[in-house]
């Protein structure tokens, strides 16, 4: 049993690059694999087989196709073997055409706090790709969600030079949030920025950022979605969960890029290094 699209298709995942996984779904007579056999293929490289001949090479062909069109919908084509592709099998196979896109959420979770902990539980069973932050390495579990990547920084804020769709930030210290939020709101590509917290907090953080220029219309604060207002931890996380799902599919994330701290960043009045909370 071939397995290398297993592999193949957990490192195009963990680097985000799309894929289509070819599956044999149904075969009536002779045809050269059974139903089952996979087959990944991206734009540049081939991993399994379907049984190779005119059947793999049109299935290649459809896949790149799906790939140039950016198609995320599934697809299904019916391939009779002798009349339409020449092959001498004579029988007829079923093809699923699979994407297999990165992850439409990509999130910086600041803090290691009870929320946090109930929030990576969900996350790691949704379509996400978590970089998960704080400056304590006690606080942090053994074991991690495959899509969770935690990373120990004694300063959180080096963490905002990387594109992410949704920016969380939930510390233990309120002078970190503050200064995490204005990094937040000075990245390109307009991401969410959510802060667990109170309309005082808001209030408050708004004042400030006001006051040095900044826009607070994208900070949202509290966070999670309406409607879900319990004070446990496992139901902050639901309802934060539920309002990222809820939110419009993010733009393009803008590639991993690092600031200059002496150079000011889309319109933002201070450079990004001068960040006193």
């Amino acid at each position: 049993m071939n397995t290398d699209w297993i592999t193949a298709l957990a490192d195009c995942q963990r680097d985000e690059r799309p894929s289509i996984l070819v599956t044999v779904t149904e075969v009536a007579g002779s045809a050269p694999r059974a139903a089952g056999t996979k087959m990944l293929v991206t734009a540049d490289a081939l991993h399994g087989t379907i049984g190779g001949g005119a059947l793999e090479f049109t299935a290649i062909e459809t896949a790149r196709a799906l790939l140039d069109g950016h198609v995320t919908e599934l697809r299904t084509q019916s391939y009779p073997l002798g009349p339409a592709l020449g092959q001498c099998c004579g029988g007829r196979v079923t093809l699923l055409f699979e994407p297999m896109r990165p992850p439409r959420l990509r999130i910086a979770l600041f803090g290691a706090g009870h929320v946090a902990k109930a929030l990576v539980a969900i996350l790691g069973t949704l379509p996400a790709r978590v970089t998960w932050i704080d400056n304590r390495p006690d606080l942090f579990p053994d074991v991690t969600p495959a899509n969770v990547t935690a990373q120990v920084l004694e300063e959180p804020e080096t963490a905002l030079t990387q594109g992410y769709s949704h920016i969380l930030i939930m510390t233990h210290d309120h002078a970190l949030d503050y200064s995490l939020v204005k990094s937040a709101l000075c990245l390109p590509g307009a991401p969410f920025v959510g802060v667990i917290g109170s309309e005082t907090k808001r209030a408050r953080f708004a004042s400030r950022l006001r006051a040095e220029g900044l826009d607070p219309v994208r900070l949202t604060c509290p966070i999670g979605i309406a409607g879900l207002t319990g004070k446990h931890p496992g139901e902050i996380a639901v309802a934060v969960a539920a309002q990222l799902l809820s939110l419009p599919a993010p733009a393009a994330t803008l590639a991993p890029q690092d600031f200059v701290s002496d150079n000011n960043c889309l319109g933002c009045p201070t450079p990004c290094g001068e960040q006193t909370p």
